[in-house]
């Protein structure tokens, strides 16, 4: 499998990479590992060393984690190992073959083998070492976060009554962003990505819709990106967490979509009485025109937006053409790709966003929005419904000790 197909296929990975170490990497001169393996960071006895960073943070770039990939590698390797000291301290240090399993589990997660999986890693310049300890780090956790906090996450039947009265006429909790898309060709990926990084810094609207309105290439520039209120199960599943962990005013970290930097703002979030329809598929038609985000090109994409009312009327813009100009696709929220499923968020069946590019930035994709289906609704399955509140609950025990360890640990940056 060619190693950027691969990465795109495990992008869905991106937002859960656990903590990861490394080996010593071949072919460094004396000197230069001499400062590669000195210790950069010391976190109780444990030292990181920069050739660890290092790897972090490749892995990070190769899977187009959102945020900066040397800030992430640093506060990922230090929770990694205190993580591995509260596991050990504990009697909990998983065994090779139980590492391996892991690895091969996490690898099909991505539909791909454990083999599959280092090699595009190896690809990428990331030590297959360095995948063996991510797995170890995290089954050490889990082991010990499973038998510290078992007790502490039962569920009583009164709460699963509730859950289950709460889906059936629960809330729904819905946001209010702002965005901005700004086109990044790989001769400006760089300086648009230092662009981004600042943009992140706001906390004013004021000033973002600024920006929004100098750099962003979406519909919404005009309005300085501002976008009405949306049911945060509207968004891509990739971006909903990312959203939920922002305080208003707040700016995501960059993230990077083909072709281009997104960048979002928080500017409200309320819980609503009513509960959407959870949506099974999302169909939608993706039209393809050469020239990328020139006027012209533009042009064309109005005029295609003025003839077209739904998904099929695109078919006869495309009659003659070679049958590649033209995409649709019916698929479920989970498997659109998040550029896309974004832009779709913000449609109505019939209409039509021209932010998007593919092909390094030459072709505009015209994006149409064909429907939404709805998930029929099911009676919840009890059995799976209380496993899911325990699992819940375990994991804010496990983020809230591990908060506790970090704010303990005797932490050193060199």
């Amino acid at each position: 499998m060619p190693l950027k197909t691969t990465f795109a296929a495990l992008r869905v990975l991106a937002l859960a990479v656990l903590p990861l170490t490394a080996l010593p990497l071949g072919g460094v001169a004396p000197a230069a590992a001499q400062g590669l393996f000195s210790p950069a960071i010391t976190v109780n006895d444990s030292v990181i060393t920069g050739y660890e960073l290092q790897q972090r943070a490749q892995m990070l770039t190769l899977l187009n984690a959102p945020g900066n990939p040397q800030t992430l590698a640093r506060e990922q390797l230090v929770d990694d190992r205190l993580r591995l000291q509260a596991a050990r301290a504990a009697g909990f240090d998983p065994s090779r073959e139980e590492i391996l399993e892991g690895m091969e589990e996490f690898a099909g997660r991505a539909n791909l083998s454990r083999e599959e999986f280092t090699r595009a890693l190896a690809g990428g310049g990331v030590a297959e070492e360095t995948f063996y300890d991510f797995v170890r780090a995290g089954l050490a956790w889990r082991q010990f976060v499973q038998a510290r906090f078992a007790r502490d996450s039962a569920v009583s039947e009164a709460e699963v009554d509730r859950a289950l009265s709460s889906s059936a006429d629960g809330s729904n909790v819905r946001v209010l962003l702002s965005e901005i898309i700004m086109p990044a060709p790989p001769p400006q990926a760089a300086q648009v990505r230092a662009r981004a990084e600042q943009i992140a810094q706001t906390r004013s609207e004021a000033e973002f819709s600024a920006y929004a309105r100098q750099f962003s290439a979406t519909a919404t520039r005009g309005s300085g990106g501002r976008l009405p209120w949306q049911n945060l199960t509207d968004l891509p599943p990739a971006l909903q967490p990312i959203v939920l962990g922002l305080a208003p005013g707040e700016v995501t970290d960059p993230l990077p979509i083909p072709n281009a930097v997104a960048l979002f703002q928080l500017r409200g979030i309320e819980e609503a009485g009513y509960s959407a329809p959870e949506i099974a598929a999302v169909e939608y038609a993706a039209y393809y025109l050469p020239g990328g985000r020139t006027a012209e090109t533009l042009a064309r994409a109005r005029v295609i937006d003025s003839k077209t009312d739904r998904c099929d009327d695109l078919y006869g813009i495309a009659k003659g053409q070679d049958p590649s100009v033209l995409q649709r696709e019916t698929l479920p929220p989970a498997q659109v790709p998040t550029d896309i499923a974004f832009e779709l968020s913000k449609l109505d069946p019939g209409e039509i966003s021209t932010a998007l590019t593919r092909n390094n930035g030459q072709t505009l994709m015209v994006l149409m929005l064909c429907g939404r289906t709805n998930a029929v609704a099911e009676t919840a399955d009890r059995e799976q419904l209380t496993l899911g509140l325990r699992n819940r609950r375990v994991t804010a025990l496990a983020d809230g000790y591990l908060a506790q360890l970090r704010a303990d640990a005797r932490i050193i940056e060199r």
